[in-house]
């Protein structure tokens, strides 16, 4: 290790599948660089399954604990935001109990920085805790901290509540790396300094094509009634989704031609580029990576969880495709032929993010 490496320590929200592959890209970025990832920390719930591809991209340790995290409707579909900070209360002792955990391991690791992928816990421990090690911060959510980000319209409570949940994670930051789709001016007065999106590897290095299908991906399991429902009057059409249900067999087939696979980050990837569209309920990292591949998207927000929407609505001002409020595909097909494919400058954009992101955290 050369003298001017650091030793990090990464804590990520295991809610969804964005944090975590962020997270090993930053990852592969630092070790490359001759840096070392001493520890990694993954928030989980009963609801979440830490996929498997995480555990074999990131070869440090790998230390789980219990974090806040959303309630759903009984049909897995929408956030029911009351029942979740009522849960979330209820279960306050189990989460100051884990303050002390994750205390007790960064004591133990020493790091020289602390880098949080919006764990809500992460930023209570810096808040009460003090330690000694720098605070850095990486998400697309910083980037709804920025004055000159641009949020939907209405919405006032929801807007507040999601930007307070991302100002209680970033508590002593040094720095907020805000993921963006598109560049913005560093707004150093609130330490945010925008970057590109931390892609793979591997999605940097395939070559798309198109296999006329369409490709799914969605958080809650809920959600596959409706594609089930949509493709009963759309049989001719080919459909491969990917999502978080392990109460079905892998490569679930209700009927012809349509699949739901488990989750496979390599599996995904390949579906990823040889698909002719995809859709979406809205997560950053996966709408960044068709972006890349030159795939439209159809974004749909889940019910309740206001930053989807906000996800939503910045991704289509920066041309990844259209949002929609519910799963009727017929909206992206129809939309398809007038769809902008050059995404030249959004891959420039892209293959800038090592060279920022180290300097920032450098």
């Amino acid at each position: 290790m050369n003298n001017s490496a650091k030793k990090f320590f990464f804590i990520v929200q295991g809610e969804g599948r964005g944090h975590m592959t962020q997270a090993i890209s930053l990852y592969e970025m630092l070790t490359n660089a001759g840096h070392n990832v001493c520890a990694v920390m993954v928030g989980k719930s009963k609801r979440r399954v830490i996929p498997d591809f995480f555990y074999k991209k990131i070869n440090t340790e790998i230390i789980l604990f219990e974090s806040p995290n959303f309630v759903t409707d009984k049909k897995s579909k929408a956030i029911k935001i009351g029942a979740t900070i009522w849960n979330n209360l209820l279960r306050g002792a189990v989460f100051i109990k884990n303050l002390s955990v994750i205390d007790k391991e960064i004591k133990k690791h020493n790091p020289d920085v602390v880098i949080n992928f919006y764990d809500l816990l992460a930023g209570m421990y810096f808040w009460f805790y003090h330690p000694k090690p720098e605070y850095v911060c990486v998400g697309h959510q910083y980037l709804l901290l920025h004055p000159d980000f641009q949020f939907p319209k209405k919405r006032s409570v929801e807007k507040f509540l999601v930007k307070l949940n991302t100002r209680i994670t970033q508590k002593r930051a040094s720095k907020l790396l805000a993921l963006s789709f598109r560049e913005f001016p560093h707004y150093t007065k609130q330490n945010i300094y925008v970057v590109p999106p931390l892609l793979r590897k591997e999605v940097l290095n395939i070559v798309p094509q198109n296999k006329n299908f369409i490709l799914g991906y969605m958080v809650n399991s809920g959600y596959g009634e409706d594609m089930i429902q949509w493709h009963e009057k759309n049989k001719h059409v080919v459909f491969h989704i990917f999502w978080d249900n392990k109460d079905v067999q892998d490569e679930y087939k209700p009927h012809e031609n349509i699949t739901f696979h488990h989750l496979n980050d390599k599996k995904f990837l390949e579906y990823m580029a040889n698909c002719t569209a995809y859709v979406s309920t809205a997560g950053f990292e996966s709408i960044c990576e068709a972006m890349y591949l030159g795939k439209p998207v159809m974004m749909v927000p889940i019910k309740g969880q206001y930053e989807q929407l906000c996800n939503a609505h910045d991704a289509a001002q920066a041309g990844a495709g259209i949002m929609s409020d519910d799963f009727n595909i017929n909206k992206l097909i129809d939309y398809l032929p007038s769809h902008k494919t050059d995404y030249s400058e959004f891959k420039k954009w892209v293959m800038q993010a090592k060279e920022k992101i180290l300097k920032e955290l450098s």
